[in-house]
């Protein structure tokens, strides 16, 4: 397949995003009485999937049909605008800020609907049906988000999301007009490469957290040390997968990395959230332990069904790769429940887990 290059625009089309994940990613550190309240965890969500879905939606155009040209730059530009306006109304008061916030989805999702219609112009063959069949079929759940606008209290939500749901489902219902016309796997790997090291950053960030002057002891630095070790391993597990152990010369819709990334990227926001909560010790021992455990296991089982189907033969790990890894998280798990341990020591546990997981896979 061609090459196709990641322009600079797309790389300031990233850079708008990272203030909508930070905004999402905030909401878990709501704490209510030791743990995160239930009401912020779906918020959470419910603001994240939005996030991602605009930007999967443009960035898989992008990949089928962008071109650096004028016309698709000043629709990318006005997209950034879009952007701004969501970006701006996201909050956990859903309420006051619902019609900013859906202006800006139905204004992003719409943008990229039109630019199918636009490009089907001059496409021939099994590329323009493609362009036409998702040009088409994406007016539907932006048609029910939109109307959600003519009602109140949970119904509106539901119908917003059930809009957002339906959009996401597209491409699924569709495969077999996409297999026609399949995504380029290299630029579609790097561009969920190029977010998911915005999610790092946000690890970082709430590893810089610890090692503010004020708390510029040997905890601090030794907890940050720590979470550093376990940032670097998780990145370098998944970074040498993606350039090292992955065929990116397979064609198919790209399916499993689009959605596979959705959980890949929840789970790195929710780690990072927790490496602040972790050092902070305003949640519940327990709390704390099941949250980032199960965040760290949501990553493990991401990453591995993403880079499973598109490892070379040779390099796909065995059943006794799975059983091995999650019996390491498991044990600790256990552990940590039978005898209750300071949080440094879980965070040293987590490191050493995705040492062994980064050691393993890219070798």
């Amino acid at each position: 397949m061609e090459e196709k290059k990641v322009t600079w625009l797309e790389l300031f089309y990233d850079l708008l995003f990272v203030a909508a994940v930070a905004t999402a990613t905030h909401a878990l550190l709501h704490v209510e009485k030791g743990h995160i309240h239930p009401e912020y965890l779906l918020k959470f969500a419910l603001m994240f999937i939005p996030i991602w879905w605009s930007w999967t939606g443009q960035t898989l155009f992008i990949n089928r049909f962008g071109q650096d040209l004028l016309h698709q730059r000043i629709f990318m530009i006005l997209q950034m605008l879009f952007v701004l306006i969501m970006t701006s109304s996201l909050s956990v008061d859903f309420d006051q800020y619902y019609l900013p916030f859906l202006i800006g989805y139905i204004g992003l999702r719409a943008l990229t609907a039109i630019q199918y219609l636009v490009v089907q112009n001059f496409e021939e063959g099994n590329r323009k049906k493609v362009a036409l069949f998702l040009g088409t079929r994406f007016w539907i759940g932006i048609i029910i988000s939109f109307l959600s606008i003519f009602f109140d209290s949970w119904i509106r939500y539901a119908v917003l999301y059930i809009g957002i749901f339906v959009d996401i489902l597209v491409p699924v219902l569709g495969r077999k007009y996409l297999e026609k016309a399949p995504t380029n796997i290299a630029h579609l790997l790097e561009r969920f490469g190029l977010l998911t090291l915005i999610l790092f950053g946000e690890s970082v960030v709430s590893t810089l957290f610890v090692l503010q002057p004020q708390n510029g002891n040997w905890n601090s630095i030794s907890f940050s040390i720590i979470s550093f070790i376990l940032i670097i391993s998780m990145w370098w597990q998944y970074f040498d997968n993606l350039e090292k152990k992955v065929n990116k010369s397979i064609q198919s819709t790209g399916q499993t990395i689009i959605y596979g990334h959705l959980f890949i990227l929840m789970s790195l926001s929710m780690i990072a959230a927790s490496i602040k909560l972790m050092f902070l010790h305003e949640v519940y021992y327990f709390f704390i332990l099941y949250f980032v455990f199960i965040s760290v296991l949501l990553y493990f089982i991401a990453t591995t069904l993403v880079f499973h189907q598109y490892r070379y033969e040779q390099h796909r790990l065995k059943i006794y790769h799975l059983g091995l890894f999650l019996g390491i998280l498991a044990a600790f798990f256990v552990i940590n429940l039978i005898m209750v341990v300071p949080n440094i020591v879980i965070m040293g546990e987590l490191t050493v887990f995705f040492i062994i997981y980064a050691k393993l896979t890219t070798t």
